[in-house]
């Protein structure tokens, strides 16, 4: 038992405040990045080549995490750690102009951003009570997302003011730096009493028949859902060649796109709270299945309507929307359903299965753009993320089925 029944403790505050300051310190490289890359005479296919490659690299770098937080007791320096070499990589692109060094450094920057990952969400699910899992990920989810938005607008008040790219860049290390603090000072790895921890697995990677059944069934419906999840930096070279034709460094162009992009943010960060305590209070999976619904419906809209600016507005709402929904209530679907003793590690696979996912969506998407063919990037993004809709439909029908015969042999 949890020695206080507040869910909002140090801990809790700790960890959003890392994640509100560690999203504005990388959205503020993301919100330039795509037009940084143009003026370097770089598209949407060396876009893709980098969200992509960063997404596998996340996808290593989360399991990773899982694994060492699955043997190691104190998990917050280590996390601590992932958010100063994110912090650190990323302040580096703007030293950098060639692909391969920008492809590394921003893979080097979203290897620390997997390997804190799962310990961060281990720290966190240890903090609250199962029943203020969906407030404690949707809170935590809300400050990232409003990193997101304070981000892309202070990067667009630099560029407002004549800063280049690189030092908008450059200037993502103070919120950074701050972000790990946080992480370090204000959060605290829970103690756990000897009867409890000696219980714990120390040594060895646990079979996979250890975990619950129902948690790989939920994994792979993550994993498909996910090949047609692709980066939503996309939007900002969507956005900025809707409003200025060719995707250039104009300030006009510049602007409209990164606000765009800051709207869809704060979309994000309004819904995520309320998405989370209303999934406290009912069932998370089948909130989380119309959250992937929405998700289809919106890459279908960018298939078939992505070349409107009228449409797109509504596009950006409905993408804020099902990202919040699938960012909290897939972290507490997997808290609940993992055992702690598991959950570090449950948190890595499920986290490996969502990145690989993004990376080869990420790399098709970037591809089929470059070759101007947005309807069939955005169409087949559709497509296979409808196969994780259908999954987790089925995966609901056999829980009832299951519960039903359970209750005729009760009888």
């Amino acid at each position: 038992m949890k020695t206080s029944p507040r869910w909002l403790n140090h801990t809790v505050a700790g960890i959003v405040l890392a994640t509100f300051l560690s999203d504005f310190s990388h959205e503020m490289c993301t919100a330039v990045l795509p037009l940084y890359l143009s003026t370097l005479g770089l598209g949407p296919a060396a876009l893709g080549l980098i969200e992509g490659l960063a997404d596998f690299l996340v996808s290593l770098s989360k399991l990773a995490g899982g694994v060492v937080g699955h043997h190691t007791r104190h998990k917050r320096p280590l996390a601590s750690l992932g958010y100063l070499t994110t912090t650190l990589a990323t302040g580096a692109i703007a030293l950098v102009q060639g692909l391969a060094a920008l492809v590394s450094l921003r893979g080097i920057a979203w290897i620390g951003r997997g390997f804190r990952g799962p310990l961060r969400d281990y720290l966190l699910a240890d903090a609250v009570e199962p029943t203020h899992y969906g407030r404690a990920y949707g809170l935590e989810r809300a400050g990232d997302m409003l990193g997101a938005v304070v981000g892309p607008l202070v990067a667009t008040l630099l560029l407002w003011g004549g800063i280049e790219f690189r030092t908008v860049i450059l200037w993502t290390l103070v919120p950074g730096l701050l972000a790990a603090g946080s992480i370090f000072f204000l959060t605290r790895d829970r103690e756990v009493p000897p009867t409890i921890s000696s219980l714990l697995p120390s040594s060895g990677l646990l079979s996979w028949r250890a975990f619950p059944r129902t948690f790989w069934i939920f994994g792979i419906g993550v994993f498909l859902f996910g090949l047609g999840d692709f980066s939503r930096t996309f939007l900002i070279w969507i956005a900025a060649q809707q409003f200025g034709g060719p995707v250039t460094a104009e300030a006009g162009t510049v602007s409209a796109a990164v606000l765009l992009y800051t709207f869809h943010n704060l979309v994000s960060a309004g819904v995520a709270y309320p998405i989370g305590h209303i999934g406290d209070r009912s069932s998370k999976i089948h909130i989380l299945l119309w959250g992937y619904a929405l998700g289809v419906g919106t890459n279908l809209l960018l298939a078939l309507m992505g070349n409107s600016i009228v449409w797109l507005l509504g596009i950006v709402v409905l993408s804020g929307t099902y990202i919040a929904i699938e960012e909290t209530l897939e972290k507490a679907v997997a808290a609940e359903l993992l055992p702690r003793e598991l959950r570090s590690l449950g948190f890595g696979f499920l986290a490996c299965a969502n990145a690989v996912g993004d990376m080869a969506s990420s790399l098709y998407v970037g591809y089929l753009l470059e070759a101007h063919h947005a309807g069939w990037a955005f169409g087949i993004a559709a497509s296979v993320g409808l196969a994780g809709v259908l999954w987790l439909v089925g995966m609901l029908k056999g829980a009832r089925r299951g519960s039903a015969q359970t209750q005729e042999n009760g009888l």
